[in-house]
């Protein structure tokens, strides 16, 4: 295995380049530390980006690090938010994110959404004048690693029409929710309301490749594959129609109507919007599981219900049945083997970055640490 830790090299190699996990979060620590991050924030802000291409989920991922600086450097995010969670009553509160990065202000409100719902049962926390979020399941699964089922909201800026429209006024706002087992897989869903969302098709565009007929219309209303055209004045579509448009609004309402962050089309593009900030507005509830069972009744009860997932008989062409954030489990596995795969072109934007700002490069390899096999 050869390793190779520099731009030109990695725009030269074929296929993906590997990093290791713990070298991952070191590079992303380091460069946020650079910019005026203190060391907690960074930590929590590369480890995000890292859990996201751990679970697969590399729309999410270290790889868009140099978007997220460039914003800071305009001078579009506060590097230093100064966050502190107001009680609006003792099971709620509300937490201006003070345009700090949405990694560290979602992270701060769920757990004090947590710390309210250990003492009360349930808690529940609004955010407003935040920015992009990354990865939804980085706060459900905060949650869940501390025993508590939790839902997270957020809005976002305009990438899709209601359903029956071609231009762009609703969010991509995922939707994302976990609850705790005993023995079992916990449930574990993070979901789009888009057919795909928008950083599968700028990873497309970035890495010059097509897209599938479905995921998106061009500005003129037609299907495309050309990630560009979809970006380009184009949108993406919901799914299951109205349906994927309802679940939109209603992130709308939860994350920025209630909260008073932007909303109804109004909230900042990161990729477009140079001259202001996001105001995005997010939503966290945590909840003990055995508020209305015993724990013990609880956690059997889930139990029961991963196992019947499971034994339900596959349809033909399908060998099982997953339960939701069970692939990204698998995926997680595996990669903490192997190392992170990153496109070259990814790396290469990442080691410009680090020798900006007079630090290491990103070790990679070009074939994986391990073996995928268990």
């Amino acid at each position: 295995m050869t390793t190779v830790s520099n731009a030109s090299t990695a725009d030269a190699a074929q296929g993906p380049l590997y990093a290791k996990v713990e070298a991952a979060e070191a590079f992303g620590r380091r460069l946020l530390v650079a910019h005026g991050l203190s060391e907690e924030d960074a930590a929590t802000m590369a480890g995000c980006l890292v859990r996201a291409d751990l679970r697969g989920v590399d729309t999410h991922g270290l790889q868009f690090l140099p978007q997220y600086l460039d914003r800071l450097r305009r001078g579009l995010v506060n590097p230093k938010p100064d966050l502190v969670v107001e009680r609006v009553t003792p099971v709620v509160g509300a937490l201006d994110g003070q345009n700090g990065y949405g990694f560290v202000v979602s992270t701060k409100a769920m757990a004090a959404a947590i710390d309210m719902a250990r003492e009360f049962g349930v808690g529940v926390v609004s955010a407003r004048n935040s920015t992009h979020f990354g990865m939804a399941a980085c706060y459900t699964l905060q949650a869940l690693e501390a025993g508590f089922i939790s839902f997270v909201f957020t809005n976002a800026s305009r990438a899709m029409p209601p359903w029956g429209g071609r231009e762009a006024f609703l969010g991509t706002s995922p939707f994302a929710a976990a609850a705790p087992s005993g023995n079992e897989l916990p449930f574990d869903l993070d979901m789009s309301p888009a057919v795909a969302a928008r950083g599968k098709i700028r990873r497309a565009a970035r890495r010059g490749e097509a897209i599938p007929l479905g995921y998106a219309l061009d500005a003129q209303g037609r299907p495309t594959t050309d990630p560009n055209a979809a970006l380009d004045g184009g949108v993406v579509l919901p799914i299951g129609g109205p349906k994927g448009s309802g679940i939109s609004m209603l992130m709308d309402i939860m994350g920025g109507v209630i909260s008073g962050a932007a909303c109804a089309g109004d909230v900042g593009n990161q990729f477009l919007d140079w001259d202001r900030p996001q105001n995005v507005g997010h939503f966290f509830l945590a909840m003990k599981p055995d508020l209305f069972v015993p724990k013990d009744e609880y956690l059997k009860r889930m139990d029961t219900l991963v196992q019947r997932v499971h034994a339900i008989p596959t349809v033909e062409g399908v060998d099982e049945i997953l339960m939701p954030g069970e692939k990204e489990r698998r995926f997680e596995a595996t990669r903490r083997r192997t190392g992170l795969p990153y496109h070259p072109k990814e790396v290469a934007a990442l080691q410009k970055e680090a020798a900006s700002a007079g630090l290491p490069a990103l070790p990679v390899a070009n074939a994986p640490y391990a073996s995928n096999t268990t």
